[in-house]
């Protein structure tokens, strides 16, 4: 596997090199402000691994949920309450 990696100024002047490189199978990591910020990928690797990403975003989510609840335990709602509500929506039967 081919990687370059490209400041963001350079990125924005060499967008169709980057397009090009990730068609032959080659990434491209491009950093802002010195730390990497995004990943171009072919998107057949993308289509691959969509399932992993979104698991690890949900991930991240379910994290940042746990830590304000650590902060603040009574942000909590009970489990009839969170029922009802989704029972209001349509989410699921009563």
């Amino acid at each position: 596997m081919t990687q370059q990696t490209l400041n963001s100024d350079d990125a924005r002047s060499r967008w169709r090199d980057i397009l090009d490189a990730a068609s032959t199978g080659s990434d491209t990591v491009i950093n802002r402000y010195g730390k990497p910020t995004a990943a171009v990928i072919p998107f057949e690797d993308y289509e691959a691994i969509r399932d992993e990403i979104e698991d690890l975003r949900a991930g991240r989510r379910a994290q940042a949920i746990l830590d304000s609840w650590r902060s603040n335990p009574t942000s909590a709602r009970s489990y009839d309450d969170v029922r009802a509500d989704l029972v209001v929506e349509g989410l699921i039967d009563e």
